[in-house]
């Protein structure tokens, strides 16, 4: 298909324009495996990168990874003194995930290319790994909640450089529903066309 000219991809993208991400608490396990979760990664992995820094990594979390870090959100939540139902948020996104890709913005010296950027190829690289979930049929949703910027939390239980930080823990599982479709932003209070 065409239009202007232009050679239209319609199957990729009619699902960009339907694409929608799945909530964590409708996704069960198992959860992919290796070879097709390397797959996801791989797509991931195709993101702008200004300068090719590469200033992303990525920690697959599984079984009993997920399980010590629901102990260990408890435990931090215990010594911050959280509230009840902030805590036990933050514990179960790691008790019920089938299996978490934590994604880490780990940007690189560089006098090019601002941290900023760096970030935002992380962010793009999220994007891009929750897309190809879905592209192969599964569930995805990307969190992040009290865990993802607590520093003793991503420290001491991913190993996160002082540098790093979590751009997005992506639960990927097996959908059990399909999600009711949401409202999506009205396109004229977002865009502004400039011709001068």
């Amino acid at each position: 298909m065409e239009d202007n000219g232009q050679k239209i991809n319609r199957p990729v993208l009619d699902f960009l324009l339907t694409r929608r991400s799945r909530p964590a608490k409708t996704l069960a396990g198992p959860g992919p495996e290796r070879a097709a979760l390397e797959r996801m990664l791989t797509a991931a992995m195709r993101v702008p990168d200004h300068g090719k820094l590469e200033p992303w990594r990525f920690i697959v979390l599984e079984g009993a990874a997920l399980a010590r870090l629901a102990g260990l959100a408890e435990a931090r939540a215990a010594a911050l003194g959280m509230d009840a139902d902030k805590a036990a948020k933050g514990a179960g996104q790691f008790r019920a995930a089938p299996l978490m890709v934590a994604v880490v913005s780990a940007p690189v010296a560089s006098e090019k290319v601002p941290e900023a950027e760096q970030l935002l190829s992380a962010g793009a690289a999220a994007l891009s790994l929750l897309n190809a979930a879905l592209a192969m049929g599964w569930g995805a949703n990307w969190l992040s909640g009290w865990p993802a910027h607590d520093r003793v939390f991503v420290e001491q239980g991913l190993g996160l450089a002082a540098h790093e930080s979590i751009a997005a823990f992506m639960v990927i599982g097996r959908e059990t529903r399909v999600p009711p479709e949401r409202p999506r932003p009205d396109m004229a209070a977002k865009v502004s066309w400039v011709g001068a």
